[in-house]
Formats: C-alpha cells, sequence, structure tokens
C-alpha cells in the first residue's frame, strides 16, 4: 500500500564488501579462505521481530452526485444521488515502539478506512490491533495489540542523521513476507511529493516497495531512524528511491495523539519562502540556508514574540533549518501551547526568540479533513463582527465549488446548529454523518447549501 509517485530513475546502492562496520554491531564470520567478511545478521535477529506485517479489511464509500451525471443520463439512476460502497483488503508493515504497552507505529494510509487491522509477527503469532489515533497530514498512525514478549525496536536521533549513513529497510514487500533491504540515507528534507502535507523525509536508496509502507528504516545499531512511507517507481516497483518518516518528527505526534487521542497541531502564523542565493545576496546573508518570512499574521504566536517580516529563520531549538519547507513540518509536529527556540537573523545579526504556539484549530485547515464536500477550500476562523468559518481560495472544479460555496461565504451553522468556529464545525460534522445543510451568510443574504 506504498504511496504511488511520479517515476525517477535511480541507482540501487548495493552492500559493499569493503565496508565494515563496527565489531559490535556485525559479526565477522571466516570464509574459506580465512578473510573476514561483514555480515548485519546478529543486528537483524535482535531488530526484525519488532517489525510486524499488517493486513486490512473496509469499505471504500464512493457517491456519485447527481449533478455530475450527463442529464441524459439521469433518468437511469434515479432522483437522488448514488452511494456505492466497494470493500477492499491492503497490506502494509508497522514498528513496535513500546512492548509493554503494545503500541505499534505505521502509515495512515495503511490503515485507513479499514474496519478490521490484523497484525503478524515475525514469529507466526497474529493479533486484531485498535486504532489508536492518527494524523492523515503527515501520514502517521498509531495501533495498538494485546500481546506479551514483543520486541520494540529502540529510536535513534534522527536529527543526527548525515548523507551517506547507512540504512537497512525492513518490511512487508508485496505479500512476500518480512524482507530486509540495505542502502544508504541519499538525501535529507525532502519535500513537495505531496504539497497538502507535512513533509520532511529521508530518501533512501534502500529498496522499498509496495507493501513496505509503515515498516522500519534503522541505522546499522539496530535503531529506528525513520516509518518508511513513500515510493517513485511504476507500478509500486523500486527504482532506488524510496522516502522515510524521520522517527523524532513521528515521536512527536505520537506523544500528542496518546495525550489527546488526536494530533493538536501548534502554528507558528507566518508565512514565508525558501531562502534563495538572490534573496540571500538582497539581504546581505552569507547564509545559504534558512527560511524567509515575508508575512507575520496579525494576532499569531510570531507577532506576540516579535518576529517580523524580513527575519531569516536559521535554527529551531538549536537545530539548524535548511528550508521553509523544513521549517513548516518542524512547527507543524509540535503541539499547540508548545515552547519554541527561534535563532533569527535580521539586518545582518543574530536575535533569539522564545515563541509559545498557537492552536492551529484558531488558523487555517485542510477543508478535506473536516468533510470531503469542503476540499479544494481554505477554512478558517472569522476575524470579523459575524462568528464563524471564512471561506476562500476555492480551487475551480474542487467539491467545494461544486457544493456551491464562494469567495468571501461565511458558515455560521450547519443544520440548526450555530457554529462560530472550525473546531465547533468540525466537531458537528464528526459527530453527524450523512447530509447536512451548511447555513451560509454571503453579504447581506443567508443561505443554506447542501453536504453529502
Amino acid at each position: 500500500m506504498t504511496k504511488k509517485l511520479s517515476l525517477i530513475s535511480a541507482s540501487l546502492f548495493a552492500l559493499s564488501i569493503g565496508f565494515y562496520p563496527s565489531t559490535s554491531q556485525a559479526a565477522w564470520p571466516q570464509s574459506v579462505s580465512g578473510q573476514q567478511l561483514p555480515s548485519l545478521a546478529p543486528m537483524l535477529e535482535k531488530v526484525a521481530p519488532g517489525v510486524v506485517s499488517i493486513s486490512v479489511e473496509g469499505t471504500h464509500t464512493q457517491r456519485l452526485q447527481r449533478r455530475q451525471v450527463p442529464e441524459m443520463f439521469r433518468p437511469f439512476i434515479g432522483r437522488g444521488d448514488q452511494v456505492r460502497e466497494q470493500p477492499f483488503k491492503g497490506l502494509g508493515s508497522g514498528v513496535i515502539i513500546d512492548a509493554e504497552e503494545g503500541y505499534i507505529l505505521t502509515n495512515h494510509h495503511v490503515v485507513n478506512n479499514a474496519d478490521e487491522i490484523k497484525i503478524s509477527l515475525s514469529d507466526g503469532r497474529q493479533f486484531t490491533a485498535k486504532m489508536i489515533g492518527s494524523d492523515p497530514e503527515s501520514d502517521v498512525a498509531l495501533l495498538q495489540v494485546e500481546a506479551d514478549n514483543l520486541t520494540e525496536v529502540k529510536k535513534a536521533d534522527s536529527d543526527e542523521l548525515r548523507v551517506g549513513d547507512f540504512t537497512v529497510a525492513i518490511g512487508n514487500p508485496f505479500g512476500l513476507g518480512q524482507t530486509v533491504t540495505s542502502g544508504i540515507v541519499s538525501a535529507l528534507g525532502r519535500t513537495g511529493l505531496n504539497t497538502d502535507n507535512y513533509e520532511n523525509f529521508i530518501q533512501t536508496d534502500a529498496a522499498i516497495n509496495s507493501g513496505n509502507s509503515g515498516g522500519a528504516l534503522v541505522n546499522l545499531k539496530g535503531e529506528l531512524i525513520g516509518i518508511n512511507t513513500a515510493i517513485i517507481g511504476p507500478n509500486g516497483g523500486n527504482v532506488g528511491i524510496g522516502f522515510a518518516i524521520p522517527i523524532n518528527m513521528a515521536d512527536s505526534l505520537v506523544n500528542q495523539i496518546l495525550e489527546f487521542g488526536e494530533v493538536r497541531r501548534g502554528v507558528l502564523g507566518i508565512q514565508g519562502l525558501p531562502l534563495t542565493p538572490e534573496l540571500a545576496k538582497k539581504f546581505g546573508l552569507d547564509t545559504k540556508h534558512g527560511a524567509f518570512v515575508n508575512q507575520v499574521m496579525p494576532d499569531s504566536a510570531a507577532e506576540a514574540a516579535g518576529l517580523e517580516a524580513g527575519d531569516i529563520i536559521v535554527k529551531v531549538d538549536g537545530r539548524a533549518i535548511k528550508t521553509f519547507s523544513d521549517l513548516r513540518a518542524k512547527i507543524a509536529t509540535m503541539g499547540a501551547g508548545t515552547n519554541v527556540k527561534l535563532e533569527v537573523i535580521r539586518d545582518g545579526r543574530t536575535k533569539k526568540f522564545k515563541v509559545k504556539l498557537k492552536d492551529k484549530s484558531s488558523e487555517s485547515v485542510l477543508a478535506r479533513v473536516i468533510h470531503p464536500a469542503l476540499s479544494g477550500a481554505k477554512l478558517k476562523d472569522n476575524s470579523g463582527k459575524v462568528k464563524g468559518v471564512s471561506v476562500s481560495d476555492i480551487e475551480r472544479r474542487s467539491p467545494a465549488m461544486q457544493v456551491g460555496l464562494e469567495d468571501g461565504d461565511v458558515i455560521i451553522g450547519v443544520d440548526r446548529t450555530r457554529v462560530k468556529s472550525l473546531k465547533e464545525l468540525r466537531a458537528y460534522l464528526k459527530e453527524n454523518e450523512g447530509m447536512s445543510a451548511l447555513r451560509i451568510k454571503r453579504e447581506d443574504s443567508v443561505l443554506y447549501l447542501i453536504l453529502n
């Protein structure tokens, strides 16, 4: 169930006989000629039991709106919208991160819409898992099983990774059973695979294929450095470029899920651009890395802390920031209320700021997370006199446009319930599935739009 992306060719790394890991982590068997040869087997014997296979079953609901059907065919589909339920099965992988509690980390897309989740261990045991929580925007999900004698995979500090570090990927590709491949970290901080999501991927050439999603990417000590999540390749096949979510990023999200039952994403409240060489030259900067702030939002955490447009953010909690996407991903995985230390270059001088992140529920959110029919619109709490949810930046031919939403609309209610914020809108739609009627304030009039 690994995500499929556009094709980019790359060479596959093969473990060289000339590479020698430390003797504390690898065995050195004697060959027939007496020459010592490296082996990852001792490390894998300890780590592999902590990687599980996941099989899921569920039902996809497909809705065909009557207005989407050509008029000549409408008499054949009845008067209302058509709903189809299509059963599906899928395979993936997961990593045991807490043996005592039975917590298993995997990808959201592996278990999304699953009615039943089965976990298979390397020793042959099988269990039914329950969903603790997930975050589609970062593609992380946390499961739990009730089982004894589990093996957890210890975590590394993924912020310490360097390009060229050796990696080992463990998972269940194509349902073949547990499979191990090796490679290196070929790049860090990869973004742009899905612009709606928060991305800061580890790129590796360790072979990752369909079914590896949610599996472990470990270093030569057997420590977890990432969760395999995506590939670039035709038809789910590997071409030498795979991506993993850094474990530090995933761990922060897991902690929020365990504490709140969901990810309560923190926001800084800025808009920015990558720091290009041209931009750095304009501002007289020597640095080539950082996040250029081109706007500080009113009443935001950034404004309260004293950040200004034109600032260059170069460090978060002492960790260097390479791009604005890097900053966005790091901040987005921190919970609301988190205190963050920022190092900023302003007018050629370095300044330090302490920022307390605000709750994302008070900022713009992905409308599709609230309701599929709102996809393609930007929603945020309305700051005007009318309390509600403002609608803007509607994409052409999007579900939100088909519903009838327009830029400038303010959602002030659902059915007969008044809503004054994104939080209230999301809570109502989550508890009341099926058809709903949005109450809309449009200029000087009020109207209702139907959500199916």
